[in-house]
């Protein structure tokens, strides 16, 4: 007698305190710091999260970051608190 093998559920999502995973499809307003970037302007984009911010813990989401790499292959660093899960 074998013993039935459970089929794997395709691509799980691990548990995590994190918001955002590396390569979690995203969308949300780009960050522009502080100071000399008068050129630069806040702008919507929708793509794959390639980097998150080092340090969940302790850290409030206001304040941390994650880079998001686009269909263009530029990257975009945005705020946690301003970006969301897109739903496939």
């Amino acid at each position: 007698m074998t013993t039935p093998r459970k089929t794997p559920t395709p691509n799980p999502r691990p548990r995590t305190d994190a918001p955002f995973l590396v390569g979690d499809r995203v969308k949300g307003t780009s960050y522009v710091p502080p100071g000399p970037h008068r050129r630069e302007a806040p702008e919507d984009f929708e793509g794959v999260v390639v980097q998150v911010g080092s340090g969940y813990a302790g850290v409030d989401a206001e304040h941390a970051f994650l880079w998001v790499k686009l269909k263009d292959h530029t990257e975009r660093q945005a705020l946690v608190a301003d970006t969301e899960l897109v739903e496939e």
